[in-house]
């Protein structure tokens, strides 16, 4: 049986702010993701010819609405913004290079508290 890793790290607070702002920004995506049509630009349906190796087609995709694009660049860019500041924080430096993977899994599922388990 494998033993309870109970190991735990005292993130700074600005380190937590951003893993959680990741967290939100990458649920937004995921969710603006999911509604587009297939295609950013309109392209009209197709179908793979009937001795391709797979069978596949599309139906017309009206491509992608100028504003949810816009939405989806915007999150994209701060994604990657957060990303980098959470790889590069300096904290990562107090700990051992051995012990790094596992804090940073710590940090990736650790779960802010509730306001009612605050109250």
């Amino acid at each position: 049986m494998a033993q309870k890793d109970e190991t735990t790290y005292d993130f700074p607070k600005d380190l937590l702010e951003a893993q959680g702002e990741l967290e939100e920004v990458r649920g937004e995506l995921k969710i603006l993701l999911k509604r587009q049509p297939w295609s950013v630009e309109p392209l009209a349906a197709w179908t793979a010819h009937e001795n391709h190796w797979r069978p596949s087609s599309r139906p017309d995709s009206p491509g992608w609405d100028p504003a949810d694009q816009q939405r989806i660049g915007t999150l994209r860019t701060r994604e990657l913004e957060l990303a980098a500041l959470i790889v590069g924080h300096p904290f990562w430096e107090e700990i051992a290079a051995e012990e790094r993977a596992n804090a940073r899994t710590k940090l990736k599922h650790r779960r802010q508290p509730t306001e009612k388990a605050t109250a």
